[in-house]
């Protein structure tokens, strides 16, 4: 049985709730990065994803049980960098529930144009994770509306899981998993539902440096300063420094306490690779995953033969490419 709020039993429930209203994303293969990394590699395409990102299946799962068990519910309303916001307001629109989401200034404007083209609210903010929390805490007040958090939600977090559902389902004898982390609620869903499935398979988190997962997992504690930072990186779907606070415990549970950093510089390098030699547009932040895959994993966990990438996500600025533009400044 689970010690953690959030089991196998969640994560299969989400995948048969939102598998009408998601894709079941392609698993790709890339010889030249495999030659590359010394090792098999597989890639989730979640570039591929409904709005571009993974953010979609807990968003669903969460938003759709909102629906389900308030039935006069005033609606949600989020905080986001931005892709778990376009996720966010794509699943209230498939249920009819009315959306705001709260967005720091700065936030890419292909990610505000797709936000809007479901119809919801953005509010702006000051771009600091304090304000996003009070800004959407206000609006929850105001409206009634109902906070889906994008990691700090045990539902969210089940539907996050069902990527390595599908994953494992294609690639059963996979030796690690590398996930990109930001809040931590795909690591914590993907954590869950590996080891259910397939425990002698390892969870890697992959963050910027700056974030200091790996010591805070080794100490099993929450290190970071309060209130938490954002990070001046170029991968703005990984800025938040810190994990969420229902994420961490099950994170420190169940995903190995050994974190790839990476460099803005190495994640444009996975970014490149993946453009290169897949033929994928993906994100910075699944650019860091490319990165690890092919040049870190020696150091971590060399006798790995079959490792899953999680490709999580695509929503790029194609007018402000990172190796054609400077870094945004927080």
């Amino acid at each position: 049985m689970s010690s953690t709020p959030v089991d196998i039993k969640d994560v299969r429930a989400a995948s048969k709730r939102i598998h009408s209203w998601v894709h079941r994303t392609p698993v790709l293969t890339c010889q030249s990065l495999n030659n590359l990394a010394g090792r098999q590699l597989y890639f989730k395409a979640e570039n591929l994803q409904k709005t571009g990102s993974f953010k979609v299946r807990g968003a669903c799962n969460a938003v759709f049980l909102e629906k389900e068990s308030n039935p006069d519910s005033s609606g949600v309303v989020t905080d986001s960098s931005g892709n778990h916001a376009q996720a966010v307001a794509y699943a209230a629109k498939c249920v009819g529930l009315d959306c705001t989401v709260v967005l720091p200034r700065g936030a890419p404007k292909v990610k505000c144009d797709a936000i809007r083209g479901y119809d919801a609210e953005i509010v702006f903010c000051e771009p600091t994770p304090i304000s996003r929390k009070e800004t959407c805490i206000r609006v929850s007040e105001e409206t009634g509306k109902t906070i889906i958090q994008s990691s700090d939600n045990y539902s969210v977090i089940a539907g996050q899981g069902t990527i390595a559902l599908e994953l494992l389902e294609e690639v059963p004898d996979l030796d690690a998993i590398i996930v990109p982390t930001s809040g931590g609620g795909m690591l914590a869903g993907i954590g869950v539902t590996v080891h259910s499935i397939h425990p002698k398979c390892q969870v890697y988190a992959v963050e910027p440096v700056g974030k200091d997962l790996q010591r805070c997992l080794e100490a099993k504690q929450r290190l970071w300063p309060n209130p938490p930072l954002y990070l001046n990186t170029v991968a703005d779907a990984l800025r938040l420094q810190a994990i969420g606070y229902l994420s961490f415990p099950i994170i420190c549970e169940y995903a190995s306490h050994r974190v790839f950093t990476v460099t803005d510089d190495q994640m444009i390098e996975g970014m490149k690779l993946s453009f290169e030699r897949m033929k994928q547009v993906v994100e910075a932040a699944s650019g860091a995953g490319v990165y690890a895959a092919v040049n870190l994993m020696n150091q971590v966990q060399p006798t790995a033969h079959k490792v899953g990438v999680v490709l999580c996500g695509g929503n790029v600025d194609l007018d402000n490419l990172p190796w054609l533009t400077p870094t945004i400044t927080y």
